[in-house]
């Protein structure tokens, strides 16, 4: 009994370029004689790119790091999050902070003008190895995400960190409050507090509220907390602000 084929990867490429784009699609034509794949239609953004992966199915995406509205790296690090992420190698004229981090934290990339051979070698190294991680990513890049990933039915919901009221931990999961409804990610509230110091606030051992979502304070009847409570601007919710985190209060006034 024969042993079933392997499937063609499906390779997406992603870079604001068109010439890069062309170059690449050259390169993986040449390189089918030696690694069978199909194309996906090119993205030209982070954002085309996620888009892509929502309504096809994608095994390697070839992916810039300097694009507009979007960059390289916050689009990995939503992919990373995907039930079944996939194969991410890195291409970039050339930007020291990335090679050292990317090296560090084995994540693979391609220097442009990129060489078919290495491509091959890029290529051949994501079959049946395990995909880049989140943390990882993390860990390589040198500024905050400007979007939280909500994964809702198999699809990549991008949710605009200017539009985030407030960030709670419910269990193993955090709920992320925007004006019109609440979103559940799998994160970690000292994660995302840490990653976004600048724009966020601890009030409590479960809550984040965002600096700029902050209306004002009122006293809390609760005696178990510290007396006051947050205003949201938006809505109106008022959240406990603990005894610990007190001197939010006197920070604000």
């Amino acid at each position: 009994m024969s042993l079933a084929e392997p499937a063609i990867p499906r390779v997406l490429i992603a870079d604001d370029e068109a010439p890069a784009r062309a170059r690449l699609r050259d390169l993986l034509d040449e390189a089918r004689a030696s690694f069978p794949l199909a194309l996906v239609e090119d993205a030209k953004t982070g954002r085309e790119a996620l888009e892509r992966l929502n309504h096809e199915k994608v095994d390697v995406v070839l992916l810039d790091i300097r694009m507009p509205d979007m960059d390289g790296m916050e689009a990995a690090r939503h992919m990373a999050a995907m039930p079944e992420p996939p194969a991410i190698i890195f291409t970039t004229a050339f930007d020291a902070y990335a090679l050292k981090a990317f090296e560090v934290n084995a994540i693979d990339y391609l220097l442009k003008p990129i060489r078919l051979e290495r491509l091959l070698t890029a290529l051949k190294k994501t079959r049946g190895g395990p995909p880049v991680s989140p943390a990882a990513l993390q860990a390589a890049a040198n500024q905050p995400r400007r979007h939280l990933s909500v994964h809702e039915r198999g699809k990549i919901h991008l949710v605009p960190l200017a539009d985030v009221l407030y960030l709670r931990a419910e269990l193993k999961y955090v709920t992320v409050r925007t004006v019109e409804r609440e979103y559940l990610v799998e994160e970690s509230l000292t994660s995302l507090e840490t990653e976004f110091l600048q724009q966020f606030v601890r009030i409590h051992r479960n809550c984040l509220v965002a600096r700029n979502a902050i209306a004002g304070f009122e006293r809390n009847a609760d005696e178990a907390e510290s007396g006051w409570a947050v205003v949201v601007k938006g809505t109106g919710e008022k959240l406990a602000v603990s005894r610990r985190q007190h001197h939010v209060v006197k920070q604000f006034r």
